[in-house]
């Protein structure tokens, strides 16, 4: 069995334990396919006050959190993570994709630093960070959240977390692509009726109603996406019918 470890470093352990305590995520570590180990930075302080920030050099508005602390927080867990990548949360990263999580699910180590209040001492990120993530063109109070987000959508990835490795395969963006809308009982709701292909029994024509419905979603909800998807010429002959693939994309070649 494939086994994943997650250690973040951050201010607020019970956040991390906590939310990943349930679901999905709390089963796999149940399990012992996963595992979280949430570092109080605070423990590693000098001073009795347990300060963990300090005015920024140059002067401005707000504080920084100091070097040391979270320095020798890293320290403690150095020895079992050697090697492994250390990511700061941060809005200067790298966005964070389906394709980022699908890289990260390959690391059977991880470690996360959760930044405050103005930004972390440049130095320790020199030091120990290997990579810098972003969830997005948005500043959140802490790093936490956003751990928590990529453990959760790294975690799903692995082996035995879900039931089935089909349970993800079709899931949005896993070819690129948002996901074909989804119907369960009963078959008329708000006086709405399930589409009757997926009644059918005809998984064939129920394959293709799906990929159909997928590509007309993307191209409405999030049209830039179709440049990168993994496209078949019949995918983009269907678009093409539908006035929906554009002069430029296709004099691209279509990724089979």
């Amino acid at each position: 069995m494939e086994r994943r470890e997650y250690y973040v470093l951050t201010l607020f352990p019970e956040m991390i334990q906590q939310t990943l305590s349930h679901s999905i995520m709390g089963r796999a570590q149940k399990e012992g396919i996963i595992s979280v180990d949430a570092i109080n930075i605070r423990d590693f302080t000098l001073n009795k006050q347990k300060h963990v920030d300090d005015y920024p050099y140059g002067g401005g508005a707000g504080m920084v959190m100091q070097g040391q602390p979270i320095y020798d927080a890293y320290q403690s867990i150095a020895q079992q993570t050697e090697g492994a990548r250390v990511i700061y949360m941060t809005p200067q990263g790298r966005p964070f994709t389906q394709r980022v999580a699908e890289e990260l699910s390959k690391e059977e180590k991880l470690v996360f630093l959760c930044g405050h209040y103005e930004g972390v001492d440049e130095r320790v990120i020199e030091e120990i960070v290997t990579d810098e993530i972003s969830l997005g063109d948005f500043v959140l109070t802490g790093g936490e959240l956003a751990a928590i987000t990529i453990i959760d959508a790294v975690s799903r990835l692995v082996p035995g977390v879900l039931g089935k490795e089909e349970s993800f395969a079709d899931e949005s963006f896993s070819d690129g692509l948002l996901e074909y809308p989804q119907y369960t009982r009963p078959p008329v709701f708000l006086g709405r009726e399930v589409p009757e292909v997926l009644l059918s029994g005809h998984h064939g024509k129920v394959d293709q109603w799906r990929r159909e419905q997928s590509l007309l979603r993307t191209a409405k909800k999030r049209p830039e996406l179709l440049e990168k998807a993994e496209l078949s010429k019949k995918d983009i002959r269907f678009l093409q019918e539908r006035g929906i693939w554009s002069h430029k994309a296709s004099q691209q070649d279509p990724k089979i």
